[in-house]
């Protein structure tokens, strides 16, 4: 799709920006804590986080020498939710996970702080778009004793982002494309890095709906991740 080849053209352009200026590229890949906000100020329910995962790269170009880098990557990173009503003890019950898989591009501008022996302390934030590519949503449960499940892909609508409007919206098909804010926090080594992040989705995901509106039903993603450069 034209989306995922602006994105893979854009990291193309990145790593050569890398490798000119002498910087570095880290491989990187963590757990993420994902959830969807439930309420119109943007708050979630704890007990709806679903596990998932992140892998990809990240680059560093410093602007200012070990005080202030850009950090563009690519991910492929996992968000959603779960749901569930009753306990499998029970008659009836019901369970629920949606875990829709994104190709994010994040870029992020990070102040850092040496700590001595090649340590960094750094801090940073900044806007990340994403493309939804994959996923599965699963149900599972029992309605008076008698077990139900399934297993199905998870549908995106087939937008286009060269138009205004969105091609391919409806009841149950998620927004084809994420947007939003980054925060990181973490310390740098030589060969390796630590990071604890938080993404702040702008985009609600139910397609066909007006993401202004409030910050009811949109991605938030606390992950923890490990790096190494390459």
């Amino acid at each position: 799709m034209k989306i995922k080849l602006i994105c893979l053209a854009f990291f193309a352009v990145t790593i050569s920006s890398v490798s000119a200026q002498n910087s570095s590229v880290f491989i990187k890949a963590g757990y993420n804590m994902a959830n969807i906000s439930v309420t119109e100020s943007g708050n979630i329910d704890e007990a709806r986080m679903l596990s998932s995962f992140h892998v990809g790269l990240q680059g560093d170009i410093p602007v200012i020498k070990n005080i202030l880098s850009i950090q563009p990557g690519l991910l492929f990173t996992g968000k959603g939710a779960k749901f569930q009503q009753g306990s499998t003890s029970d008659a009836s019950y019901y369970r629920e996970s949606t875990n829709p898989m994104y190709l994010e591009v994040p870029v992020n501008v990070v102040v850092k702080a040496p700590l001595g022996d090649g340590a960094k302390f750094f801090a940073g934030a900044g806007p990340y778009v994403a493309m939804g590519i994959a996923g599965r949503n699963k149900v599972e449960g029992k309605l008076f004793g008698v077990a139900f499940d399934s297993n199905e892909k998870i549908n995106f609508s087939n937008d286009d982002p060269t138009t205004s409007g969105e091609e391919g919206a409806g009841y149950g098909i998620l927004r084809r494309f994420d947007y939003g804010l980054n925060g990181t926090i973490g310390f740098e080594g030589e060969k390796a890095m630590f990071s604890v992040n938080y993404g702040l989705g702008l985009a609600k995901i139910q397609s066909g709906t007006n993401s202004n509106a409030d910050d009811k039903n949109k991605h938030r993603v606390l992950s923890f991740t490990v790096g190494f450069r390459l």
